[in-house]
């Protein structure tokens, strides 16, 4: 075990840092003899103990759980963390416990949770549940999954109604008393791996829902197709259009709108390179620009003449601007 001490301190601070973490090992180590010597149960953890003598030293529960499974009837699977954090030796066994809750309760009363007073023996290996990886369930064809792939769990939580008929993805598959089973998230995997006698066997009602198959977008009437695949973006971008109102020099409203949302589209759209998405960009910000020519020349110009020395220092370069865009052909902006 590594116990990290910080260099950039004071010798002082390093030799007593050093000093409390022995002082706490050798307690550990202390307690641990004790207890095992009064027929206690004692934590293994920070013990270095390899994962093989961990596995040949296992008690009858393997790394299930022993306390989940007494208190709460739940099958309870620690396999997944290596750790050794919320283990305990009791009779020369070692038996891991699911958090603290578990492993405080393990500690303080052992023999209500192992043979011969446990109150619920560990099911055998052929009556345990096994997660599938997709290359499993492929193997295992031409058996189909139960329910008609649709998700038990779900199914159960919502008091078996017609909504929580909602199909499984075969990413989370378990196999279970010779029968495959798949769920709609990881979270209900882990639900029927707690408790599967309360998940499985079910029976599902005559009317089902309808098959889901997938539509390609391109065959969808236009409506459709602009709903499915360009809604989101055209409503952002009318959107903008109606807050900013654009009016381009020389062409009607219209013409100005609809070149507007051209060049959001452009700018905005996710699938285009960041090359392109930039090039938009800019020519949707000369095109505000270009738009708020119309704004300043009419609240700056006069009705009387002005010499040029009495003008706005800017105001020349953009009514030439301004000028300079009649006759423009709209799709070259």
């Amino acid at each position: 075990n590594w116990c990290e001490v910080d260099s950039l301190r004071s010798k002082w601070w390093v030799s007593n840092k050093i000093t409390g973490e022995v002082q706490k090992s050798i307690n550990q180590i202390q307690s641990y003899l004790e207890r095992i010597k009064e027929g206690m149960a004692a934590g293994i953890a920070d013990f270095c103990i390899t994962p093989q003598e961990l596995v040949s030293r296992l008690g009858e529960f393997g790394q299930y759980c022993p306390v989940c499974l007494a208190q709460r009837g739940e099958l309870v699977d620690c396999s997944g963390n290596p750790s050794l954090q919320f283990a305990a030796e009791f009779r020369g066994h070692y038996y891991k416990m699911a958090s603290q809750k578990e492993l405080d309760a393990f500690l303080k009363s052992p023999e209500l949770y192992v043979p011969p007073l446990a109150p619920r023996p560990i099911p055998p290996p052929e009556l345990l549940p096994k997660t599938l990886t997709v290359a499993d369930v492929k193997a295992k064809f031409p058996k189909n999954a139960e329910m008609k792939g649709y998700c038990p769990v779900t199914y159960v939580d919502g008091n078996k109604r017609y909504e929580a008929l909602v199909p499984g993805h075969i990413e989370n598959a378990v196999e279970y008393r010779d029968k495959i089973y798949i769920f709609e998230t990881k979270e209900k995997l882990q639900k029927f791996m707690r408790l599967p006698e309360k998940y499985y066997n079910q029976k599902l009602p005559c009317k089902l829902p309808p098959k889901i198959e997938p539509v390609l977008l391109t065959s969808l009437p236009l409506t459709g197709y602009l709903e499915q695949g360009a809604a989101t973006a055209l409503i952002k971008a009318m959107n903008d259009v109606g807050c900013l109102k654009p009016k381009y020099p020389y062409l009607n409203i219209k013409q100005s709108a609809l070149l507007y949302i051209a060049f959001h589209l452009k700018a905005f759209n996710p699938r285009n390179s960041d090359y392109i998405r930039n090039k938009y960009k800019k020519k949707l910000e000369q095109f505000v620009e270009r738009c708020e020519l119309i704004t300043y020349l009419g609240d700056t110009m006069t009705r009387k003449y002005k010499e040029p020395q009495r003008r706005p220092i800017d105001f020349d370069f953009k009514m030439q601007s301004f000028l300079s865009l009649k006759g423009m052909d709209p799709t070259c902006i």
